[in-house]
């Protein structure tokens, strides 16, 4: 599966610590069946690597579903400000002026090139004066695909408006042995929830919610961290598929596919598994006819809804119980397939932990202008306040653009992201910096000083103490 990228973004903030985030976190969706290839960079055409021809009808592609919408999903058109962004060469091509004239007009579109500081992903950001849904080049050449993704990303530009407040919610739990277990459970109950009616579809509707409310009496703050993430890409990807589907049962298919392909994929699910429910909860709020949608608040709980639409009431949560109604799902298998893939986990945390926490690291501070992108099937939890980001990573920040291959460790204190660290460079005084996997281009007015630890480094103002 090609990378993935998500970004976050946070305002202004003083002091060492980040506010209450503005969360925007994206996924590209790759084609089902076929797909695309990213363009050499190197080639005669990298100068110019997005199509205009291409891009101008992909954005009336999105209007025209857009239209065809008319408000009814959210109340509000989905379509506006768009543009694209090749990852290489960092060239934009968008459907309407900025404000900041960073953009020229051509042909009836915009082009120009997205900032060092600004990580291409598929997201909503403010940039050039704009709310923009950004999306990343070359598109899915399926066109079922294609109109998932971007409709996907318009709903993040306008999950403000919709009240849908973000924040970054961290669901470690959900790669512990426990946790995948019985999202797994849950998950596999919801397929046969998709294709079944009347009795049948309501047991496993049931059975799907008390997997779901037994996970969640195992970890504390399971149950908020998860919302917020199925609030936030759960209902993004629900309406990527539901408008890109012709039929209730077009819908029913692309659910199942998607909870079929995470279930035999083995990626990681604390930042990606909200994708899969998304889609799954609201189809089966839909066919029900509940008028679900009028009713969200950032506080909601599509398992909550779900109860309700079907009249569920469900006994208290209880290990044998849970066991006991996964029979019916092969659970015996997904037990054992768990158990020996936490053991290969525990050994890539042993392993991280030398690398990004035990040895010596580079720490880069969380400021005002911190933003990153990464893969969501990539994301390791150490433990509740440690995750390591892996892969092809950029975090920015006022200190300036990291560039890594081999990923980057986060750290949380009491929700909120205080630092980033990798490990730490051979010669401190080399510029760029550089350490094993990761090069840093640091900013004017900032330098590196010794961390905590012999061994360890950490960015500093040139005005903090030394």
């Amino acid at each position: 599966m090609a990378p993935v990228n998500f970004i976050t973004r946070y305002g202004a903030a003083g002091g060492g610590r980040a506010p209450a985030p503005r969360l925007v976190l994206a996924l590209l969706v790759l084609p089902l069946i076929g797909g695309t290839r990213p363009m050499d960079a190197r080639s005669p055409a990298a100068e110019q690597a997005i199509d205009p021809v291409l891009a101008a009808r992909y954005f009336e592609e999105a209007g025209v579903l857009s239209r065809q919408d008319n408000g009814r999903l959210w109340g509000v058109p989905l379509y506006g400000p768009m543009f694209f962004v090749d990852p290489e060469t960092r060239a934009v091509v968008a459907n309407q002026a900025d404000h900041e004239g960073k953009l020229v007009a051509k042909g009836g579109l915009f082009v120009g090139k997205l900032p060092p500081e600004v990580g291409p992903a598929n997201t909503a950001i403010r940039w050039a004066g704009v709310e923009w849904t950004m999306v990343m080049w070359p598109l899915p050449e399926d066109r079922q695909s294609r109109l998932r993704l971007m409709m996907h990303e318009c709903f993040h530009r306008l999950q403000p408006a919709l009240g849908m407040t973000v924040r970054d919610a961290v669901n470690a739990h959900l790669d512990s042995l426990d946790g995948r277990i019985w999202l797994e459970m849950e998950w596999r109950a919801l397929e046969h929830a998709l294709w079944h009616t009347a009795e049948s579809r309501h047991q496993a509707i049931e059975d799907a919610l008390y997997f779901r409310s037994f996970r969640r009496s195992l970890f504390p703050d399971a149950a908020a961290n998860e919302n917020a993430l199925e609030l936030n890409e759960g209902l993004a990807e629900y309406t990527g598929v539901k408008l890109s589907t012709a039929s209730l049962a077009e819908f029913a298919m692309i659910a199942d596919m998607k909870l079929r392909e995470t279930l035999l994929g083995g990626s990681t699910f604390g930042r990606s598994f909200a994708y899969t429910s998304g889609p799954a909860y609201g189809y089966l709020l839909d066919a029900r006819g509940a008028d679900w949608r009028r009713s969200l608040t950032s506080q909601s709980d599509l398992g909550q809804l779900l109860a309700d639409a079907y009249e569920i009431k469900l006994p208290a949560p209880a290990r044998a119980e849970a066991t006991r109604r996964a029979q019916a799902y092969d659970g015996d298998e997904i037990i054992a397939l768990e158990t020996a893939r936490e053991r290969a986990r525990q050994e890539k945390v042993n392993a991280a932990r030398k690398r990004f926490v035990e040895g010596p690291v580079l720490v880069l501070p969380v400021n005002g202008q911190f933003n990153y992108n990464f893969n969501p099937h990539a994301v390791l939890a150490l433990d509740a306040d440690s995750t390591l980001y892996e892969g092809e990573v950029q975090v920015s920040d006022a200190w300036g653009v990291l560039h890594s291959s081999e990923g980057f460790l986060m750290v949380r204190r009491n929700g909120l992201i205080v630092r980033v660290q990798v490990p730490a460079p051979p010669d401190a005084n080399s510029r760029p910096l550089k350490g094993d996997g990761w090069t840093l281009t640091l900013q004017k007015g900032w330098r590196v000083g010794p961390g905590d630890r012999p061994g360890d480094y950490v960015l500093k103002h040139e005005d903090a103490p030394h």
